[in-house]
């Protein structure tokens, strides 16, 4: 083996056959991403049965056995900036914060600094997970921007394996509480309908059929029902990118305030009045298995400010 690279052997799963090969690898390691995995097999860093393989395309049955050699994480160039965090469990493995809605998880174009990123690197000094790729040091899994509530990074490569794994096979307990337009019919239900960017605006998210997609399940239930308007909790089964909020407006319930898929004109008046400009989502109970300790964590986030002050608002 080569200094600076580690070697992680794959095998596709059945249920992936015939999937492309950079898809199917990122089923088969969480822990790297979809995009990395495709550069990766570009660079000529993946090993097949027949030898190397540079077409991310390529489709291979299930079973079929990779070598992929990885290069160890470069330093980050991401800068460690002294932003407050609202730490809510900390050790030498993990961290969990309770991110405040208006706070980016990762640099990208538009938000360079400023993230959630840079402020773990200047509150963990240092020690957090690499594996997941230097633009993201840490980040298991991430909520949008304007999204308020409970978030876990890792701070060790073991517990970004972990971590990653469990949300692989959806073992973790993530509930948010979301107010919507209107009254649901029932009072608990589920949302299952696959998800993938939206063909005529590729910043969104869009409900598709089946088999073009990526399996999403939300459970809900109703908490109260309010003046034209429902407070809900959602239990996510799947974690895909803007679930609560497209699974809910595409059954006519969307988040009041959500400037993308959609609100309420009859709530308009008291948004402006409130100057609530988000969607009303927060991810308010976070549990998981210690991937490190083995034993279970729980944790729960009241509703910020802005929500509590829209909810009472609301009430009938």
């Amino acid at each position: 083996m080569r200094p600076g690279v580690s070697i992680i052997e794959a095998r596709i799963a059945d249920t992936a056959d015939g999937w492309r090969l950079d898809r199917a690898l990122a089923e088969a390691v969480p822990t790297l991403s979809r995009e990395r995995i495709k550069a990766l097999i570009s660079n000529g860093q993946v090993t097949g049965p027949d030898g190397l393989v540079r077409d991310p395309a390529r489709k291979f049955p299930g079973g079929a056995l990779f070598r992929l050699e990885v290069p160890d994480p470069t330093p980050a160039h991401n800068e460690a900036q002294d932003i407050a965090l609202d730490v809510v469990f900390e050790d030498e493995h993990l961290i969990v914060i309770d991110k405040p809605a208006g706070l980016v998880v990762h640099p990208a174009a538009g938000n360079l600094d400023g993230t959630l990123v840079n402020a773990l690197l200047h509150h963990c000094q240092g020690s957090l997970s690499g594996i997941g790729g230097v633009a993201r040091p840490g980040i298991v899994h991430r909520i949008d921007k304007d999204t308020s509530g409970l978030m876990v990074a890792a701070k060790t490569d073991r517990a970004h394996v972990g971590l990653a794994e469990q949300f692989k096979v959806h073992s973790i307990d993530r509930r948010y509480h979301a107010i919507v337009n209107g009254h649901v019919k029932m009072p608990v239900g589920s949302v299952n309908a696959p998800l993938a960017r939206s063909p005529t605006n590729r910043k969104k998210i869009a409900v598709v059929r089946e088999g073009s997609g990526k399996h999403a399940i939300t459970h809900w239930r109703r908490v109260r029902q309010l003046r034209h308007a429902d407070l809900i909790e959602c239990r996510l089964e799947t974690g895909r990118t803007h679930q609560v909020r497209v699974h809910m407006a595409s059954i006519g319930h969307a988040l009041l305030g959500d400037p993308v898929y959609g609100g309420s004109n009859k709530h308009r008046a008291l948004l402006e009045t409130l100057n609530f400009r988000r969607q009303a989502l927060h991810a308010a109970h976070l549990g998981f298995i210690h991937p490190v300790k083995s034993h279970a964590l729980a944790f729960d986030s009241e509703m910020p400010a802005d929500m509590q002050e829209l909810y009472a608002n609301l009430l009938v």
